[in-house]
């Protein structure tokens, strides 16, 4: 992919940002889609050409020209009650993937997740041909799981798309889950859900951006693919190794699921019938992507696409120490 140019949408965000520095430092020429002039700046001290766009706008087409592929990794993650994620990540997408149409993209990844899948009921080793949930937990993965289908519908209609599903993703320099687990535990609001032993797959960053590798080089267009940094370890022990890198303790208390589970549905309860007046402390996207278990089975990925971590989950935490260190 040295001598491909490749345009990355949410080119400031964590995922955005590695991918982009991924590919620079392979040598291709990257382009990053960001809002502001100073996400562009930063986007150029990473490698890459920065553009300022909105992925609501309908005139993307002239940015991506001359584009060989095209990596949406843009989305709102807002789990929120009411939260405007559907409308940003359905209707972005859609807006994304047609001026990548008419910009004649060769090559498109959308950067997917398992909040697709979401409902609040546990997910064991789900593979691909599981089925969207009729209740979707939150805005954010019914926004996310509608994506996924303007994607395959684009590229049923021509286009080559290849959906990838991460879950959990975690590495260095992480402005996302880990400054969240940190405020928490270092505020004491954070609490194990009914002990936190239920399992949950991850994925490095390094392993995201190695699988979008094989991904342009392998997947087939209209397929999803599954991803994990291997076999999936207790959410407990992974958020404690999280915390106790940072130098931070692990909180000793915990919640009864069931309790937790009936204060994010009074609160959702209490938002619509306010009319959004009033909302609780508590999603439902919230408790269904930490509270219950999520594991993936990524036997798609491993068989079509050649996928195996490149960075161990030992490994990563060595280096979320070092960047500690320094």
């Amino acid at each position: 992919m040295s001598e491909a140019c490749i345009f990355v949408t949410g080119a400031a965000g964590y995922v955005g940002r590695n991918l982009l520095r991924h590919f620079s430092a392979r040598g291709s020429r990257t382009t990053g889609l960001v809002r502001n002039i100073e996400a562009a700046e930063r986007v150029r001290g990473w490698g890459g050409q920065a553009v300022l766009g909105d992925i609501m706008k309908t005139d993307l087409a002239p940015l991506m020209a001359g584009s060989d592929v095209l990596i949406h990794a843009a989305a709102s993650t807002d789990h929120g009650i009411g939260s405007d994620a559907y409308r940003l990540n359905a209707e972005g997408t859609r807006c994304v993937l047609e001026a990548a149409r008419q910009a004649g993209v060769g090559r498109i990844i959308l950067i997917s997740t398992d909040s697709v899948l979401q409902s609040g009921r546990p997910l064991r080793n789900v593979d691909e041909t599981a089925p969207y949930p009729r209740r979707p937990a939150g805005a954010y993965g019914a926004g996310k799981a509608e994506a996924e289908r303007i994607a395959r519908r684009a590229a049923a209609e021509g286009q080559h798309i290849v959906i990838l599903r991460p879950r959990m993703v975690w590495g260095r320099d992480d402005t996302t889950a880990l400054p969240v687990l940190l405020s928490a535990a270092r505020s004491g609001q954070l609490a194990w859900i009914s002990g936190g032993t239920y399992l949950s797959s991850t994925l490095h960053v390094a392993n995201l951006c190695h699988a979008v590798d094989l991904a342009l080089e392998r997947g087939q267009s209209g397929e999803i693919y599954h991803l994990s940094d291997g076999p999936a370890r207790p959410f407990r022990e992974t958020v404690t190794c999280l915390l106790e890198s940072q130098g931070v303790a692990p909180p000793t208390k915990t919640v009864p699921r069931g309790i937790l589970m009936s204060v994010a549905r009074a609160g959702e309860a209490a938002y619509r019938l306010s009319g959004g007046r009033l909302r609780g402390p508590l999603s439902m996207q919230d408790f269904s992507t930490s509270g219950v278990e999520i594991t993936l089975d990524t036997g798609k990925a491993e068989c079509e696409l050649g996928y195996a971590p490149v960075m161990s989950w030992e490994r990563g935490l060595e280096e979320l120490r070092a960047v500690r260190g320094n």
